[in-house]
């Protein structure tokens, strides 16, 4: 046997004694695992009671496909007991994981917990959601009007009470708020970002409102109250004091202020007198009782004169028109009120009287019907009740030479004395206290007795010549 064919026999002896060891320890780490099983030393799976869905990183999902494909081409035969999900990974697999070898780790737990510097990244990241929830209520226009309130008062009680927010705060609200402005670095930059973004005529109406200093209000009160200022004058006092002034301060402005502080009492020159004490205090009803009447002037309006005068002509001219007309009515017509005038008088020879109205008759012949606008009559029945089933001429009443007082139907509806139809193109004579009945209307038919004595007196004397 030569050299080279007993080396080939050494080297197949060391590999088939290599494989029996590898077959050996296999067995060994067989048995000890069935060991452990048995006494339940094997650690359990952890994992999470919440139901989590996170998603994976492209890395994830590269690692997972890969280690789908190797388990799946080495078979059960060919997975290693660290791979294994239930098992621990061996020291030499740790040693393997500690070194470059092992790039994506496979963690026992399925939801890996999150590292401690991620968490308080996540914190700090909502930090600024709870500090910033409350910036709603707070407009950039009403930092804007607290900033510049207290740079003029330096006082947040005169800056509660004085400046009109868009809503209303109250004075712990406006201390929080000037402290965050000031204090806390997430709020400050973002009420500045909103400040910036105000319009120019916005910021202008905004700095018009700014609240009066002292160093301006007491440059004011020197002017005194019995002068009459001119916007001239207050335009003066701003050339001459720029640096006391608000940059926004107009002439106009300081006019309105000093004529306020006027009104109160606030100038160097005025002084409040005080109250009377004891009796001498007048109230409202002594005061008025001291004033004479004859001393007050008497102011005359005489555009007021001549609107007056107008209407009374006016008036004056429509009195004089109706009295030109009452000739032209034969027929007049009052509403019953309750207390009724008396039914006759010199010019009426009878009267016609019904529920709501009574008609006069004042000539010897009137038509009786309803009104419209082309048919124009004397008696408009329609102001007693429902008149539509009454002819426009229904009637006619007269009055003979000898004092008879005869009706006549012209309608097409009878009319009914006392019970008795009288039917179209006929006619009755009517009585003293004769009921007329038209349509379901009723009217009594009253008589003037004296003047129809007179009448037919007359009429008697006549006929014998």
């Amino acid at each position: 046997m030569d050299k080279d064919s007993q080396g080939l026999l050494d080297s197949s002896l060391m590999a088939s004694g290599t494989a029996s060891r590898s077959e050996d320890e296999e067995s060994l780490a067989g048995q000890k695992r069935a060991s452990s099983q048995a006494l339940g030393t094997i650690p359990k799976r952890r994992s999470s009671s919440r139901f989590i869905k996170r998603k994976k990183f492209d890395d994830e999902l590269v690692e997972s496909s890969l280690a789908k494909s190797s388990t799946r081409a080495k078979g059960a035969s060919g997975v290693e007991p660290g791979r294994c999900s239930g098992s621990e990974p061996s020291s030499s697999e740790k040693k393997k994981g500690m070194g470059g070898s092992a790039r994506f780790p496979i963690s026992p737990e399925p939801f890996p917990a999150p590292a401690p510097g991620l968490t308080k990244r996540v914190k700090k990241s909502k930090q600024p959601l709870q500090v910033t929830k409350d910036l709603g209520r707070w407009k950039p226009a009403d930092d804007l009007l607290l900033i510049n309130a207290v740079l003029q008062t330096n006082d947040l009680t005169s800056v509660h009470l004085g400046v009109k927010f868009s809503c209303r705060f109250t004075l712990r609200e406006v201390q929080e708020r000037w402290y965050a402005l000031l204090y806390d670095p997430v709020i400050s930059k973002l009420a500045c970002q909103a400040m910036r973004q105000l319009h120019p005529e916005a910021i202008a109406a905004i700095q018009s409102k700014a609240l009066f200093s002292k160093a301006e209000e007491q440059l004011l009160s020197k002017v005194g109250s019995t002068s009459q200022p001119t916007l001239e004058t207050f335009q003066d006092l701003l050339h001459r004091h720029p640096d006391a002034f608000y940059l926004a301060r107009t002439a106009k402005a300081l006019q309105a202020h000093w004529q306020l502080m006027k009104q109160y009492y606030l100038l160097e020159d005025q002084t409040v007198q005080p109250l009377p004490k004891g009796d001498q205090v007048l109230n409202f009803s002594d005061a008025e009782d001291l004033i004479d009447d004859s001393k007050l002037k008497d102011m005359r309006d005489e555009v007021l004169e001549h609107e007056l005068m107008v209407a009374d002509r006016r008036q004056k001219r429509e009195i004089r028109q109706l009295e030109q007309e009452l000739h032209k009515w034969q027929v007049l017509v009052d509403s019953i009120t309750g207390m009724s005038s008396p039914d006759f008088d010199n010019q009426t020879l009878a009267v016609l009287r019904g529920r709501m109205v009574r008609y006069l008759m004042r000539s010897r012949e009137i038509t009786l019907g309803r009104a419209t606008k082309d048919n124009q009559i004397d008696v408009d029945l329609s102001l007693e009740g429902p008149a539509w089933k009454i002819s426009r001429k229904q009637g006619v009443i007269k009055l003979k030479n000898n004092g008879d007082f005869f009706i006549a139907n012209e309608g097409r509806r009878p009319i009914y004395i006392d019970g008795r139809p009288v039917l179209c193109g006929s006619k009755w004579r009517l009585s003293n206290n004769s009921v007329v009945e038209i349509a379901s209307l009723r009217f009594v038919f009253l008589i003037n007795q004296d003047l129809i004595a007179l009448i037919r007196a007359e009429a008697a004397k006549i006929t014998p010549q």
